[in-house]
């Protein structure tokens, strides 16, 4: 289950929450019609594909991978990796069979990637449109020769494809060279892309089960596609939408969990792409508490008041740690002995959200029953429509990127890229 809560925003702002709710409404009214801006570009609001002809593709892959290599590398940028890291880093910390890479330029990374390949069986999943991206694209090209060296004649069946269905370089190379190849539905944007074979393929070969995601992407369009009291979704949106009307153009999304961290950076993307434009938007920020607490907590805390925050929390875990009796206490500890570590996290968020709104934060928190498939795919829907709902609602498209060409032509050009 996954409860959200925005008490202290309806009740600093009664009189505009009602108003931006009935908004909401509407824009989620526009969103089921499919009527709306961008309307070309809601396939994901039909996913996860659950036919067997997909879905049995999808796993008997991810198996093959499990049972035959080590590593999954997956190349790609921004929608084309940061879902699949979300989940899996969620799931399972650190310890999974999944590499990245493809979104940054650093010969440091680089360098130890290509390290621990060279002892290790590895597949590769290359994740792009148009295979034509400039991060991507140079990734492909020195792990295709490394796994050429080392793999030789076999080095084909290592690469899977995952791609437009019939067009553009990737495809068109796939096609050539025989490799496995997955499509990316062209109704998809890549920041929605999470539940295609974009994400699915890496988060079923780390080991998740399906099972649970399915249940949990269909219990989310459920629970945020309806008119009701208790929408998360639409509620989000409108609250969200009120603080930003009210001068709080910052939202901070805060968790306890580390785990959560590249979650945050997923959303971060979804809300910035799909808000910031025109001179529009609420700028989207994130931390890790308690760690970031001895770092940005100041600045949120008694910073300048244009900012909101809202929780993610883990209400319950699978494992938990008692914190030990010490017999000479000298760090004065021993008031916490026996309490389970859950325990204290949950009270350090209680004293934070509290200490935040004295300060003059506004809050609201979802609440998660657990850290699973799940709840995750739950609230990536939840996610995924509040924010189509809030850029209607300030009046932009929330599916286009025109801005992101920008750094990529001034690139081109000081690059000396032919025609540029």
């Amino acid at each position: 289950m996954i409860e959200y809560s925005d008490t202290m925003i309806r009740e600093r702002y009664p009189r505009d929450y009602s108003a931006v709710r009935k908004e909401a409404e509407s824009a989620l009214k526009t969103l089921v019609a499919r009527n709306g801006t961008g309307s070309d570009l809601l396939g994901w609001l039909d996913l996860p594909d659950t036919s067997p002809e997909a879905l049995n593709s999808l796993l008997d892959t991810a198996k093959a991978i499990r049972d035959s290599g080590d590593l999954l590398v997956c190349i790609g940028i921004g929608g084309s990796y940061l879902g699949a890291r979300a989940f899996i880093h969620a799931l399972f910390g650190d310890r999974h069979r999944v590499r990245f890479i493809g979104h940054h330029l650093s010969p440091l990374a680089w360098s130890a990637l290509l390290e621990e390949l060279e002892t290790r069986d590895f597949y590769l999943n290359v994740i792009s449109k148009s295979g034509t991206t400039t991060e991507p694209g140079i990734a492909f090209r020195i792990l295709r020769e490394f796994a050429e060296k080392k793999y030789g004649n076999t080095t084909n069946e290592r690469i899977i494809a995952t791609t437009d269905a019939e067009s553009g370089a990737l495809c068109d190379l796939a096609k050539k060279k025989g490799y496995r190849r997955f499509i990316i539905p062209r109704d998809v944007g890549g920041r929605f892309s999470v539940l295609t074979p974009v994400g699915l393929l890496p988060i079923f070969a780390a080991g998740a089960d399906p099972d649970q995601l399915i249940r949990g992407a269909s219990a989310g369009f459920k629970a945020s596609l309806s008119l009701n009291e208790r929408n998360p979704a639409l509620n989000y949106a409108a609250g969200r939408t009120c603080c930003y009307r009210k001068g709080k153009a910052i939202e901070v999304l805060a968790s306890f969990e580390p785990r959560m961290h590249y979650f945050s950076e997923w959303w971060k993307q979804l809300y910035g792409e799909s808000e910031g434009k025109n001179g529009k938007g609420i700028f989207p920020a994130s931390v890790d508490f308690t760690t970031d607490l001895h770092s940005m907590g100041q600045w949120i805390q008694d910073g300048v008041r244009n900012l909101f925050e809202t929780f993610v929390m883990i209400d319950h875990y699978q494992r938990d740690i008692n914190i030990p009796k010490d017999q000479d206490n000298l760090d004065n500890l021993n008031y916490l002995a026996d309490q389970p570590l859950g325990y204290v996290n949950r009270k350090a968020f209680e004293g934070t959200r509290k200490a935040h709104e004295d300060g003059g934060v506004p809050t609201s928190v979802f609440h998660l029953d657990y850290l699973d498939e799940e709840h995750l795919a739950k609230l990536t829907v939840i996610f995924e429509i509040a924010v189509a709902l809030s850029a209607y609602m300030l009046g932009v498209n929330p599916f286009d990127q025109p801005g992101v060409e920008a750094y990529k032509q001034n690139m081109f050009a000081l690059l000396g890229k032919p025609g540029k």
